[in-house]
């Protein structure tokens, strides 16, 4: 066992989440009460899937509500981030996600990569939703921060004859390409900086190496083109009006 869950557990973890806290407080980094929250819900949330998801994998239309779940936990969160109330624009959002993940778990199925299992389709699945989330949120915060602030070059294109997109555009698509950084750092530094959760999982789950390496790979390079789509849905989202802050 790699931890023993117990109130020394416990203990250490509320200890840690409270340090947390205090520094955002100290550093002046955001609210603490947010950290404390993110903590518990994450606390909350993993104890019911540990306990739903050896029952959820084995019916299948559970599995697939469970998938939708998921999906439609990330189109809210990623709609809250880039589209704060009282916008209205946030179901935008489920479209790079919805462009990014299906195909790709589409096509991890069809060739055999991943068996049609729901112990191995939710986590490949959170994962790549995960990735999406993520671009989804930097690339559609990061661009939109920057058309905010460079509005200026936006009407000095139109006025020299661009279109409200490719002025947008211009502006904007360097900001939003900042979203694939994260992504490509992972997979620059696997082995190196960090050991993925995938990789250890199937190590401690008695697969060999090489074989837990191949995976992980697999895994990094399926976010990478997942992060990427998303990214450029949301990028274009933006450019084209869909996706806009409130004025107020």
């Amino acid at each position: 066992m790699l931890l023993h869950v117990n109130a020394t557990f416990a203990a250490l973890l509320a200890t840690r989440l409270a340090l947390s806290a205090g520094v955002v407080a100290v550093g002046r980094l955001g609210r603490p009460r947010d950290t404390l929250f993110a903590g518990g819900r994450a606390a909350v949330q993993l104890i019911a899937v540990s306990l739903a998801i050896g029952w959820v994998v084995r019916v299948l239309p559970l599995l697939l509500c469970f998938l939708l779940l998921m999906y439609a936990v990330a189109v809210r969160t990623a709609g809250r981030r880039v589209v704060p109330a009282p916008g209205r624009a946030w179901p935008w959002t489920a479209v790079p996600i919805a462009a990014a993940v299906p195909p790709v778990v589409v096509a991890l199925l069809l060739t055999g990569v991943v068996p049609p299992r729901g112990i191995a389709l939710v986590p490949v699945t959170g994962i790549l939703i995960g990735g999406a989330l993520t671009a989804t949120v930097l690339a559609g915060r990061r661009s939109l921060d920057e058309l905010a602030t460079r509005r200026g070059e936006v009407e000095a294109g139109l006025a020299l004859g661009l279109t409200d997109r490719e002025a947008r555009m211009e502006v904007a698509r360097e900001a939003a390409s900042d979203a694939l950084l994260p992504g490509m750092d992972q997979t620059r530094t696997v082995g190196l900086v960090t050991l993925p959760g995938a990789f250890v999982g199937m190590l401690l789950g008695g697969a060999s190496p090489l074989h837990a390496g191949a995976v992980q790979l697999f895994v990094l390079v399926a976010l990478l083109l997942v992060q990427a789509v998303a990214t450029a849905v949301t990028l274009e989202l933006v450019t084209r009006g869909h996706l806009v802050r409130a004025t107020p």
